[in-house]
């Protein structure tokens, strides 16, 4: 089976999580008291090491303000420059 972990579409998303949390000026800590998760959880779904699904990710928009449906469109029109931001 495929995996999208390695893939670079799947770091441009981690990327753009990062910087919705930056825009938000919502710690890693902030947001997952916001989750009732752990930071290192936190950490962990921004890094690539740990997976969120779609519920989760929802969930996680949420918690900054945004909305999934423009986070995906954001995420499908973005370059490969999103990545130099991380």
């Amino acid at each position: 089976m495929y995996k999208t972990l390695y893939t670079r579409e799947y770091q441009q998303m981690l990327a753009l999580l990062r910087a919705k949390r930056a825009d938000a000026q919502v710690s890693q800590v902030e947001l997952a008291r916001r989750l009732a998760w752990t930071q290192a959880d936190v950490s962990k779904c921004e890094t690539g090491v740990r997976r969120l699904d779609v519920i989760e990710l929802r969930i996680w928009l949420k918690a900054l303000g945004c909305e999934l449906a423009d986070f995906v469109r954001e995420l499908d029109s973005s370059s490969p420059q999103l990545l130099d931001q991380a």
